[in-house]
């Protein structure tokens, strides 16, 4: 699985880059307009969601690391495509999207092209617990985020995983996904 991309842009459209990295592959990447207004070189480096299904392949990238947790966040909601997922990240910035969830706001989801009323209130519904604590974490609390979306990732729900966490001794992500692994299994 790709999950980050470095290298020349060869082709720039609003939506989508070819890069071609240092062994001369050139790959299309689809990219937000949010993501798209920020590249100002030739030389990028970008995050990347890599999406592989019987019929398509395709790969999101994404300059802020927040955003593409949102990609990802909502790619798993049930009827929402990777074009939706896209379409939302160019509307909603990392920020007024956590915003938008934390103030239940229906008609921000709906300025969301793809995203009528029903679609825009399930969202809501979905994602009450979800949030954006990375934006101003310090390195003990990113580990601990990092391990949350480890575990979440593994299966496990995020209240179990918290309360194990608070009894967690380690202070690195590895030590504290192993250790919560032992009392969680």
């Amino acid at each position: 699985m790709i999950v980050g991309i470095e290298g020349k842009i060869v082709k720039k459209e609003p939506t989508f880059l070819h890069v071609k990295t240092d062994v001369g592959l050139t790959y299309r990447v689809n990219i937000s307009l949010f993501t798209s207004s920020k590249i100002d070189s030739d030389l990028v480096s970008l995050h990347v969601t890599q999406i592989i299904r019987e019929d398509y392949h395709g790969m999101y990238g994404f300059l802020d690391i927040d955003e593409k947790k949102i990609f990802d966040t909502v790619i798993k909601l049930n009827g929402i495509g990777p074009s939706t997922a896209l379409a939302i990240c160019s509307t909603l910035s990392p920020s007024d999207f956590a915003s938008a969830l934390s103030s239940q706001n229906v008609e921000a989801f709906k300025r969301v092209p793809g995203i009528g009323p029903k679609s825009a209130k399930r969202i809501l519904v979905e994602l009450s617990d979800f949030s954006l604590e990375s934006l101003e974490l310090g390195s003990s609390d990113r580990n601990q985020l990092d391990t949350i979306l480890a575990l979440e990732s593994l299966g496990f729900k995020k209240d179990r995983i918290r309360k194990i966490l608070a009894s967690c001794k380690s202070t690195t992500t590895p030590e504290l996904i192993k250790e919560a692994l032992k009392k969680l299994t």
